[in-house]
């Protein structure tokens, strides 16, 4: 415009080069207040997008990850529940070993009513054997399915099993005849050792279970650490590099602005020959 004020080429380039350091300050100040050496798109489109892809799988795997962990604790419980199911079996067997010594029919009895109250105790505890709404070892079992991956094309289905004390060697949860003979005893301490049978297999299956998935959560906890690191390999600043550059540029804005100024000075040097 006609009443632009106008520069000399020496201050136009001067204030240019200003500018650019001023600008170049900003963007070195922002990089160390953040940490971040690429915080948009605009400062390098490539790199964002792709530090974005892998922040967001390492996010969907984090979830993936939770969700095992989950599942490990679910079996965890069934298994506690399992031992405290054996050591009930265990005291079971005690009475029938006790019966078998008693002198009357009445003491056989007696101990044959503590045996029913000590195998309906193992059904409730086998109830209470449950975890966030999942129990695998009551009498109607729930199935767990855990995802392995992201898009759930990887899974692994853990079967419930009936571990309450009806299912568990021909039927523990009543006495035979109440004990009316030392057959009768025979006939449920083998049933007794069928029950710890059962029991400590699904103990070995579900164990199983429980090692495979801390297996696939130690992957994943790996997994989601390389995806993160690789993440902000793309955008992360080197601190120590752009708190030189800082120092630079600081040091190269006092040049530009002494710059500056002699330029002005070099315009102001014309008034002389008017005083």
């Amino acid at each position: 415009m006609a009443d632009d004020i106008k520069l000399s080429a020496a201050s136009r380039t001067n204030l240019l080069a200003l500018q650019t350091t001023t600008k170049l300050i900003g963007r070195t100040q922002a990089r160390l207040s953040t940490g971040l050496e690429v915080n948009s798109a605009l400062d390098n489109a490539s790199a964002f997008f792709q530090s974005r892809s892998l922040s967001n799988r390492a996010n969907d795997l984090s979830q993936v990850k939770d969700s095992i962990d989950q599942s490990i604790q679910t079996l965890k419980s069934a298994l506690s529940g399992i031992e405290g199911a054996v050591k009930i079996v265990e005291q079971l067997k005690g009475l029938g070993a006790a019966a078998k010594n008693a002198i009357t029919a009445a003491e056989r009895s007696q101990l044959a009513n503590q045996a029913e109250q000590l195998a309906a105790q193992l059904d409730n505890l086998i109830n209470d054997a449950g975890y966030n709404g999942v129990n695998l070892i009551r009498a109607t079992p729930d199935n767990m399915e855990i995802n392995f991956n992201e898009d759930s094309t990887i899974e692994l289905t853990v079967a419930g099993i009936n571990m309450s004390a009806a299912n568990l060697g021909a039927d523990i949860s009543a006495t035979s005849n109440n004990w009316g003979t030392v057959g009768d005893i025979n006939a449920d301490m083998d049933e007794y050792q069928s029950a710890l049978g059962q029991l400590r297999t699904t103990a070995s299956t579900l164990g199983s279970q429980t090692t495979l998935l801390q297996t696939r959560l130690d992957f994943l906890s790996a997994m989601v650490n390389t995806l993160q690191e690789g993440a902000d390999k793309l955008t992360l600043a080197d601190t120590n590099e752009e708190g030189a550059n800082l120092l630079a540029l600081q040091t190269r804005q006092q040049l530009g602005i002494n710059s500056l100024s002699l330029a002005a000075q070099s315009e102001q040097s014309v008034l002389s020959l008017f005083g």
